[in-house]
């Protein structure tokens, strides 16, 4: 392991006293990300205005930072973009996928999914027509369910609630053999697990950069499109940005050469700042070391909580290479059992129905934390701490 987790934990502001277990929702401010918005705010915005898109390289920003993003996802340079959000960028690239694969009118998917994913899939289904289905089967299920009629597999690779991993390489393959196109959302995956999207074969790929590639709340997302595919695929939302010759204000619109085209509006600039800073880590870390040491970190985890809480069930799979870089806990009282330990400053979150979720990210969080975070939660339960009536009060974010 050649990572400094050190010199990469010197690198984000984490207040005092906390113990942050919720990068897998919204990774903390990595410490240069302020001061370089700062400048693009002042130096740039301020002083440049309206040249900044060509003096301080604006316009190059989502190709640039998308080829940063590449290196971490097994993809090559030129392939990933960023902008919008992740659910502009599911549309897109299922609406380009099933437009590849006319002859084919179902997507498939798994019930645990992030739901936005599926909302979005549903509103390009029904505007596509009657005759397009969106089926959905239990995440163990879905190499069976491929067949010839599945015209795009659209998978979450890391389950958000549970933290279960798909196999990529295996699920694309049998995908491929059938004829069908694949899709995966990489939200939980980017930074926090090793990818290979070449070698696996993926079709598509999408992701946030506002978890574990620590951006802050709101950051754009990026889109990748293979090789073998860019040049085809056609962007349904055609937005100037990805046009051929955006400024030559051209009435018909001309897709842009390979990924630029699945450009669409304005970059947010300011957001992508943030997010350059805080690319920087990966400049001193590797996501092997990351991965391993995280799987490190999140089995002692669950050891001590099994030890010490007999009443919480594991959700999450039991063999690490089987889950992302998270850990879930179930009990019926889940909510209220968050609350109090957020009461005292140990930040996970809670996913109906009944799920504790738990991030590891070493970049920043050590073993000491985690096994206090674990000592915190078992005098939680074993007080029965969390039953008060303010720790059940949902709040709108949960």
């Amino acid at each position: 392991m050649t990572t400094d987790f050190t010199a990469t934990r010197a690198m984000f502001h984490l207040p005092e006293g906390m113990i942050y277990l919720d990068g897998n929702s919204l990774g903390p401010l990595p410490r240069a990300a302020a001061e370089r918005v700062a400048r693009t705010v002042t130096e740039e915005w301020g002083e440049m205005l309206i040249t900044g898109w060509n003096r301080a390289g604006w316009m190059d920003q989502p190709a640039r930072i998308g080829d940063r993003i590449a290196r971490l996802i097994g993809a090559p340079a030129g392939s990933v973009v960023m902008g919008d959000t992740l659910s502009i960028k599911v549309y897109q690239a299922l609406a380009s996928a099933l437009e590849l694969n006319p002859a084919r009118r179902v997507v498939l998917s798994d019930t645990g999914n992030f739901p936005s994913d599926l909302y979005i899939a549903e509103g390009l289904l029904r505007t596509l027509g009657a005759d397009y289905t969106l089926r959905t089967v239990a995440p163990e299920d879905v190499a069976d369910a491929i067949d010839d009629t599945t015209a795009v597999l659209m998978l979450t690779e890391v389950d958000y609630r549970t933290g279960r991993r798909h196999d990529m390489a295996a699920l694309t393959a049998l995908a491929h053999e059938a004829g069908a196109l694949t899709l995966w959302d990489l939200a939980h995956s980017a930074g926090a697990v090793p990818l290979d999207l070449v070698g696996a074969g993926a079709d598509f790929a999408v992701g946030c950069t506002y978890k574990y590639l620590n951006s802050g709340p709101g950051g754009p997302a990026f889109i990748y499109v293979s090789e073998q595919l860019a040049g085809l695929a056609r962007p349904a939302l055609s937005g100037w940005l990805g046009h051929e010759a955006p400024f030559a204000f051209d009435p018909d619109y001309r897709p842009g050469r390979g990924i630029e085209r699945m450009r669409v509006g304005t970059p947010p600039i300011l957001q992508l700042a943030a997010l350059e800073a805080a690319l920087d880590v990966w400049d001193i870390a590797d996501i092997q070391d990351v991965r391993a040491k995280s799987i490190e970190l999140s089995e002692a985890f669950i050891t001590a909580v099994e030890a010490a809480c007999p009443t919480l069930t594991l959700a999450s799979p039991r063999e690490a290479h089987e889950r992302g870089s998270q850990v879930s806990f179930h009990h019926p009282e889940g909510y209220a059992i968050m609350q109090a330990l957020i009461a005292r400053g140990v930040i996970g979150d809670f996913r109906a129905p009944g799920i504790l979720r738990f991030g590891f990210t070493p970049l920043y969080i050590g073993l000491d934390e985690v096994l206090r975070a674990a000592e915190i939660l078992a005098e939680v339960m074993a007080g029965d701490l969390w039953n008060r009536p303010e720790y059940k009060a949902r709040a709108r974010v949960t």
